[in-house]
């Protein structure tokens, strides 16, 4: 697009990164299939290699071309071109083939052995795994920090931190994080090097969080869940400030071969000309069935942005734009409660995903969460009695009718 005239994100999502002149005048992108790409000279592809391989850096505004879809292909850069363009302060981006794959090629990429990754729980049960059970193995220590601990924690591992891993809102507890406060606790504590701070923004995505004009580098995204939108791919992403910091990820993602193929990519920039619109259904929804779901005598408490309070409302309303679809009851009655609640559903599906057009429910402690350990459940308020739901784009009444019903049925039984 005319970068004279910056489009708003609602725009640029739709036709962002095509060019039609480029595509026999179609206009939606077309899919390409294609493993390896000709080059015209032999001089051009010498070129594209030095370039590929970092021994020639890219000249400003000029095409390196294709080699090789395991390096890069044209729907996973209009993709990604897409997703720059939404992604405030986002100079550059990257796709992967699912969201565990971005976060295990970005971390394999700024770790280094005896270095530390910290990290504010909770997080993700497969980020939690990989932090706690795997990256230990490549001698990297992964430490948790608890919330208000990060100047002592920075203090502590100033000289080997490599990398500052948040997820804010949290899964599935949807726990907000300070970002700023962070940012300015690693900037006093390591003033002589940069420590890249990385924020799984998958729960808010760029339509109500921006974590890049808040001290973050990169965003990390599964994009199987609101970017995707339609659970029917399996995607990751990331954005960043530094388009040389994402270059040192894709180079790790060429030789692991993480990049989304073609029809997945092609699927994801489908998805990005609806964002907006499944997003901004799906908050308005939540937001019309948490007072209902805290007035149920079932219900102990609502976890959801648009009803915290104290610090947490402060963070909320300095960071985020709106309160997402994302919604986790405590239910009296532990586990037993929970499980005649998600049983007695009938509208929302019994899955673990999250973000598609449908609702969803689960229950975290034994799925998501089911490989943390006890401490790590305990500290990160992840309790029996919790369920996680997923507020799709159906009408809210026919939602709220299958809630109550639900909420009833684990009542009734207690």
């Amino acid at each position: 697009m005319d970068p004279r005239h910056p489009f708003h994100p609602e725009t640029s999502s739709v036709s962002e990164g095509f060019d039609p002149r480029l595509s026999v005048m179609a206009v939606r992108p077309p899919i390409y299939p294609v493993s390896t790409f000709a080059f015209a000279t032999a001089e051009k592809a010498a070129q594209s290699f030095e370039i590929a391989l970092g021994k020639l850096p890219a000249v400003p505004g000029e095409d390196p071309g294709l080699i090789y879809a395991r390096l890069n292909h044209p729907n996973a850069e209009m993709f990604e071109d897409a997703l720059r363009s939404v992604e405030k302060g986002a100079r550059a981006a990257a796709c992967f083939t699912s969201g565990m794959s971005a976060i295990t090629t970005t971390l394999l990429t700024l770790a280094r052995p005896g270095g530390v990754v910290l990290y504010q729980r909770p997080v993700y049960g497969g980020t939690d795994h990989f932090l706690r059970h795997m990256l230990p193995q490549w001698q990297v220590t992964a430490v948790p920090v608890e919330d208000g601990g990060w100047p002592d924690a920075l203090r502590r591992h100033a000289d080997t931190v490599h990398v500052v891993w948040l997820e804010t809102p949290a899964n599935p507890t949807l726990h907000l994080i300070d970002l700023q406060a962070v940012a300015a606790a690693v900037r006093s504590a390591v003033p002589t090097r940069h420590v890249p701070i990385a924020v799984d923004n998958t729960f808010l995505g760029p339509v109500f969080q921006s974590p890049l004009l808040h001290g973050a580098d990169l965003c990390v995204y599964s994009a199987t869940k609101f970017l995707g939108g339609h659970s029917d791919v399996l995607a990751g992403a990331l954005t960043a400030t530094d388009p040389q910091l994402v270059a040192r990820i894709k180079e790790t993602r060429a030789f692991l071969g993480t990049i989304s193929e073609p029809f997945t990519a092609w699927l994801l920039q489908r998805s990005m000309a609806t964002l907006w619109l499944r997003m901004v259904k799906q908050s308005k929804n939540a937001a019309r069935l948490v007072d209902l779901l805290a007035a149920h005598p079932a219900v102990q408490c609502v976890h959801h942005p648009s009803r915290f309070t104290g610090e947490q409302a402060r963070i909320f309303r300095q960071q985020c734009t709106a309160a997402g679809s994302m919604v986790s009851l405590e239910l009296h009655g532990g586990r037993a409660a929970a499980f005649r609640f998600l049983n007695a559903l009938r509208l929302f599906k019994l899955a673990v995903s999250l973000g598609g057009v449908e609702s969803l429910a689960c229950h975290p402690r034994t799925t998501t969460a089911s490989e943390m350990s006890d401490e790590d459940l305990k500290a990160s308020g992840v309790t029996e009695g919790l369920v996680r739901l997923s507020i799709g784009v159906e009408w809210w009444r026919d939602l709220a009718q299958d809630l109550t019903q639900a909420l009833d049925a684990a009542r009734a039984a207690g």
